[in-house]
C-alpha cells in the first residue's frame, strides 16, 4: 500500500518570517487565498510564531482580523499556527489562565492545529498550552526543538517524544529551525522516535545549510508522516524547500501526495510578483535566498537570521 504523505505549507508564515522578518502583508495573501485552500494542503501555517508581533509592530494589522480573514476563505484547509507555549507568541512567560484564553480565542477564531514548543525543550512550559488545546478539541502538536550537543542524545530525544505522547500530543513535530538536521541523523532519530511513539511525526526544516532536501527524502524513508515545505517563490535560504519539488520527486518514489501541481501555478505565479516587490523595496535581502553552510557549525535559526539582518540593516550595522 502507497504511504500518504502530507505537505504543509508555510508560505503565509514561516517562509516570510524566515526571509524577510514576518513582513508579507495581509493584501498579499489575499488573491490567492481560495486558490490556496483548494490545492490539497494537509494544512497551510499562517499565523502564531512572530506574526502576531509584526502585524502590531510593523504592519498595522490586528493580528485577530488577519486570523479571521484568512479562515474566511480557507474554509477547507487546515490551519496551523505556531505556539511559544507559556510565552504565548510573547516574549516572557504568561499565566496559565492568560494562555488558556488565548488558546480558546485562537481555536474560536480559526486555528485548528496548534504546534506547540518550549525553546528549551521544557514539558513544564507546554503543560498549560497543551491541556487548553484538548478542550477545544483541536489538534495539539507538540514540538522537540532539535540541536546539537553531548546532552542531546537520541536517548534524550526518545525519552523527549515518549513523554509528550504520554501528556497527550495528537502529533510531534521535530522543528529544526537552524536547517542542522542531516539525513544520516534524520534516519537515526525518526527510526528511534518510532520505536517510542505511535502518533504521526512532522518534521521541519530550513534549507539554511543547504541539505533540507536530502534529509526530508531521508527522514520519509524512515517513517516521517508529514513535512514542512513553502511555495517556490518564498523557498529556499533561510526558508524550507520548495513544496512544487518536492511534490515532484516524492511521487516519483512513490509516495502518495495529495497536493495538485497543476492549482499551485498561478498561486507561485502571484507571489512572484510579490516576491520582486520585497526585493525592490528592501524588504527582502537576497543574502536571505541562497545557503551558507556555515550554519551547521553557528546553528542560528533561519527565523532569527532574517530578523536579526533587519535589525543590523535599521542600525547600519550589516557588517557584522
Amino acid at each position: 500500500m502507497t504511504r500518504k504523505i502530507g505537505i504543509t505549507d508555510t508560505i503565509l508564515r514561516d517562509a516570510h518570517q524566515s526571509l524577510m522578518a514576518t513582513r508579507m502583508r495581509i493584501e498579499d495573501m489575499l488573491p490567492v487565498l481560495d486558490q490556496l485552500d483548494e490545492a490539497g494542503f494537509a494544512s497551510l501555517e499562517c499565523w502564531g510564531g512572530a506574526t502576531f508581533d509584526a502585524c502590531i509592530r510593523f504592519l498595522d494589522e490586528d493580528p485577530w482580523d488577519r486570523l479571521r480573514t484568512l479562515k474566511k476563505h480557507l474554509k477547507k484547509t487546515p490551519l496551523q499556527m505556531l505556539l511559544r507555549g507559556q510565552n504565548i507568541l510573547g516574549y516572557r512567560h504568561y499565566a496559565d489562565d492568560v494562555v488558556e484564553k488565548f488558546v480558546e480565542k485562537s481555536a474560536e477564531n480559526g486555528i485548528d492545529i496548534f504546534r506547540i514548543f518550549d525553546a528549551l525543550n521544557d514539558v513544564r512550559n507546554l503543560e498549560a498550552s497543551l491541556n487548553a488545546v484538548k478542550k477545544t478539541g483541536k489538534e495539539a502538536q507538540m514540538t522537540i526543538c532539535y540541536t546539537i550537543s553531548d546532552a542531546h542524545t537520541i536517548d534524550y530525544y526518545k525519552e523527549l517524544a515518549a513523554k509528550m505522547q504520554e501528556m497527550g500530543a495528537d502529533s510531534i513535530c521535530v522543528k529544526d529551525m537552524a536547517g542542522i538536521l542531516t539525513p544520516a541523523r534524520g534516519i537515526e532519530l525518526v527510526r528511534a522516535l518510532k520505536e517510542v511513539i505511535t502518533v504521526p511525526i512532522v518534521v521541519h526544516t530550513h534549507c539554511t545549510s543547504g541539505i533540507a532536501q536530502l534529509t526530508y527524502q531521508a527522514v520519509i524513508e524512515a517513517g516521517a508522516d508529514r513535512i514542512d515545505t513553502a511555495l517556490s517563490p518564498l523557498s529556499e535560504g533561510t526558508s524550507q524547500p520548495p513544496t512544487e519539488s518536492l511534490v515532484i520527486a516524492l511521487r516519483e518514489l512513490g509516495y502518495d501526495i495529495s497536493v495538485d501541481l497543476a492549482k499551485l501555478e498561478p498561486i507561485a505565479d502571484h507571489f512572484r510578483v510579490i516576491k520582486d516587490k520585497y526585493i525592490k523595496d528592501g524588504t527582502l535581502n537576497p543574502k536571505m535566498l541562497t545557503p551558507d553552510p556555515r550554519a551547521l557549525l553557528y546553528q542560528v535559526p533561519g527565523g532569527m537570521l532574517s530578523n536579526m539582518y533587519s535589525q543590523l540593516t535599521q542600525a547600519g550595522a550589516t557588517d557584522k
